[in-house]
């Protein structure tokens, strides 16, 4: 697969910039949260909605039931419950966190950045903080760039949050998208880990040739948001199921392969995989044409849905805090969506230093 791709090892980024500060200390997830609102969905509510049958929803998607936020729950609401659970695990206040990335495509609004209302409710005002949008994938490349951050500075925390909501942009007369999609946050928090553990390597592509795969056609500069949007239902998400099926089976697999050779490490050997959860019926795909049928696969779909770029830190949180990480264990990320983007990262799991 062709695109911008990023290569990072254990002590930092490769590159030209600058490496003032910069510390040879391996950087590592030091702890995970994740929040899911309360409102559990199952599959005869959906299909109601949506014009099909429960059994269809769970043959198609292998999901059973999803969480929809409350009507006074926003994005930034669902990412704090996440971050607060990754602070107290980490043993870490507010204050001791020096970035702060949150990952979404569903912002509470166009601007201010959603990451500064979350800094502002965790009290985290010692942080710098952005927002990225890389939709399904944005979690690792955030986890990239809180490498990267983490890496120039020795001691620095970066809270990294992949937060979507993404009930109140379904449209329910349309079977591809809604009885998928759902809301909730993943958290972690990057800084120094001891030796061996800590990030092995980062893998990011884009592909803009197929950013029509996935989409909301209203509300940007291009198209704004007017009566005649709304009422043609161009604040909706729309997907070409399809297309996205195919991307990922040809890219996703040769991408996670590539990551693997660049490290040195053979995906049979991976002990986690820990993907986007996507769909089911497609995850189990990529395991099989990954060959990481020897790795445990986590999911969380079938209780969750799809979260969008929540996916993958709420997947991490469920099988860190089930125990079933253990030290020195490889665990392989990966995300992939809109876009087209792919993000894979391989961590040896392990405590902070």
């Amino acid at each position: 697969m062709t695109g911008t791709t990023s290569t990072t090892g254990t002590t930092g980024t490769t590159g030209t910039t600058d490496t003032t500060d910069t510390t040879d200390t391996p950087i590592g997830i030091i702890s995970t949260g994740s929040y899911l609102p309360k409102d559990e969905v199952g599959n005869e509510e959906v299909a109601a909605r949506v014009g099909v049958t429960a059994e269809w929803i769970e043959r198609k998607t292998q999901i059973v039931s999803r969480r929809y936020a409350a009507p006074d729950e926003a994005t930034s609401d669902l990412a704090v419950r996440a971050a607060e659970q990754a602070l107290r695990q980490a043993g870490l206040t507010a204050d001791r966190i020096d970035y702060l990335i949150v990952s979404t495509s569903t912002g509470d609004f166009p601007q201010p950045p959603t990451s500064y209302l979350v800094q502002d409710a965790l009290g985290a005002y010692g942080a710098a903080c952005f927002d990225v949008n890389v939709v399904c994938s944005g979690f690792v490349y955030a986890l990239e760039l809180a490498h990267a951050l983490a890496g120039r500075r020795p001691g620095a925390h970066v809270l990294v949050i992949g937060a979507d909501l993404y009930s109140r942009i379904l449209d329910f007369s349309d079977p591809r998208t809604a009885v998928l999609f759902a809301d909730g946050a993943g958290a972690a928090i990057v800084g120094p880990v001891a030796e061996p553990y800590g990030i092995v390597g980062i893998d990011l592509a884009s592909r803009g040739d197929a950013h029509d795969l996935i989409r909301v056609e209203a509300g940007g500069s291009r198209n704004p948001a007017s009566a005649a949007t709304v009422a043609e239902g161009g604040h909706y998400f729309r997907m070409n199921g399809r297309g996205v099926r195919d991307f990922v089976s040809e890219h996703v697999p040769p991408a996670l392969t590539a990551l693997a050779d660049r490290v040195g490490v053979r995906l049979d050997e991976v002990d986690h995989f820990v993907p986007h959860q996507a769909n089911g019926v497609m995850l189990g795909e990529v395991v099989e044409l990954a060959g990481l049928t020897r790795a445990t696969t986590h999911r969380t779909l079938q209780k969750y849905g799809n979260v969008g770029s929540a996916s993958v830190p709420v997947a991490l949180d469920d099988a860190n805090r089930s125990g079933a990480l253990a030290p020195g264990d490889l665990v392989l990320l990966a995300g992939f969506g809109g876009g087209m983007s792919i993000g894979a990262s391989l961590l040896r799991w392990g405590v902070s230093a």
